[in-house]
C-alpha cells in the first residue's frame, strides 16, 4: 500500500488525498522553481513546471500541480495573489 498525503486548501475546502511520492516530486519542482525566480505569474510558473516534468512524471502534472500549490500556499510555503496573478515564496 503507498504512502498518501490529506492535502490542506488555503480557503479551508477539502483538499484532495494523493501519493505522497507524487507530492514530494511535485512540491521539490515548485519550491525549486520558485526559488530560482520569484515572484512569476502563474502562466509562466506553470508553464516551467510542466517542461520540467513532461515525460518523466506519471499523472497529470496541471492537476497535481495546482493541488499541490494549494497545499503549499495552505501551509504558508508560498503564496498566489490571484489579482496580480503572481505566484511566490512566502516571506520568511
Amino acid at each position: 500500500m503507498e504512502d498518501r498525503i490529506q492535502t490542506l486548501h488555503p480557503e479551508g475546502k477539502n483538499g484532495v488525498n494523493i501519493a505522497l511520492d507524487k507530492y514530494e516530486a511535485m512540491k521539490a519542482a515548485i519550491l525549486d522553481q520558485l526559488a530560482t525566480s520569484s515572484p512569476q505569474t502563474h502562466a509562466d510558473f506553470r508553464k516551467a513546471i510542466t517542461d520540467r516534468l513532461e515525460g518523466t512524471f506519471d499523472g497529470s502534472i496541471n492537476w497535481y500541480l495546482e493541488s499541490v500549490k494549494l497545499d503549499l500556499e495552505a501551509r504558508g510555503i508560498i503564496t498566489h495573489n490571484r489579482k496580480s496573478r503572481l505566484v511566490s515564496l512566502a516571506q520568511a
